[in-house]
């Protein structure tokens, strides 16, 4: 995510970058290619990685200055339930919303799995994971 020099830069001018990750959200929603997927359902996982300046977080230990993760969340679990065909489109709906509402996130990562995928055999997750 960040460089080597960009840390040193970015410490140099007193900011302290993070990485904020939300791990193991769990959904039932109804994605999927199939018309199967989209009328019963199946379970998801979303596994996001934010990357923020917390130097106002870090000082002040108020939720004003940090990113709110519950807000994070939310937004994950609004997208998380409008239908989809594609995983990608899912990924990169959140990561376009995440990028209109939080503009101070310099980077993230999204990876969205459908558990259990019908794919014929056994398979225990299918994943795509996208980045900002």
């Amino acid at each position: 995510m960040f460089s080597l020099y960009s840390l040193l830069i970015l410490n140099f001018i007193g900011m302290k970058p993070g990485i904020i990750e939300i791990e193991g959200m769990k959904f039932y929603a109804y994605h999927g290619y199939f018309e199967s997927e989209r009328i019963v359902g199946n379970e998801f996982v979303v596994d996001i990685s934010i990357e923020t300046d917390c130097s106002a977080a870090a000082a002040s230990d108020s939720l004003e200055d940090a990113l709110n993760y519950q807000s994070v969340y939310d937004l994950v679990k609004r997208e998380m339930q409008v239908k989809s065909f594609l995983l990608e489109h899912v990924a990169g709906r959140i990561l376009s919303v995440l990028q209109t509402e939080f503009p101070n996130i310099q980077n993230a990562r999204i990876k969205v799995s459908k558990v259990n995928p019908p794919m014929g055999g056994e398979v225990e997750n299918a994943s795509v994971t996208l980045f900002l």
